[in-house]
């Protein structure tokens, strides 16, 4: 199976005089009005289903997506394979699928929300403060002696 790719769905009618098509998903022979094409396959309307919510993906537009041996619809394949974006700290990828903790309009993986100054890091509900779109705990917010107070704000 190739990986990481999308392909086209395909609604074919069987044709009566050829040879038997085998499905690629029961394997069974396919003797149905119509047939689906993919990944240069054959299969019955309702054998071609995404791995995750197991929709018919027949039913559900003309393209899937293959990536680790699955075969999935547009929506399971973003979600788990998906790029939501960078992480404000680190600047690295942040899979859609991976939780994160947000601060206005950062996005931050769990492990890099941590104090700007000692990475004490932060769990939901402590409190932090933002000064220069970083993050910092209250004892370093507290002991910042900056003169401009107007960019910080708890939250």
């Amino acid at each position: 199976m190739v990986f990481d790719k999308e392909e086209s769905v395909s609604l074919v009618p069987l044709q009566s005089k050829g040879k038997p098509r085998i499905c690629a998903g029961c394997n069974q022979r396919i003797r149905d009005r119509f047939m689906l094409q993919a990944l240069d396959k054959y299969w019955h309307e309702d054998c071609l289903k995404c791995a995750c919510c197991d929709c018919r993906l027949g039913k559900v537009g003309t393209t899937l997506f293959t990536r680790a041996n699955l075969i999935l619809c547009r929506r399971d394949y973003l979600r788990l394979f998906g790029m939501t974006g960078n992480c404000a700290a680190c600047s690295k990828v942040i899979p859609a699928f991976e939780m994160v903790m947000r601060a206005r309009d950062n996005v931050y993986h769990l492990d890099c929300f941590a104090c700007h100054l000692c990475s004490q890091r932060f769990y939901m509900g402590d409190k932090f403060f933002l000064k220069n779109n970083k993050i910092l705990c209250q004892q370093d917010y507290e002991g910042c002696h900056s003169k401009s107070n107007s960019d910080m704000e708890a939250q």
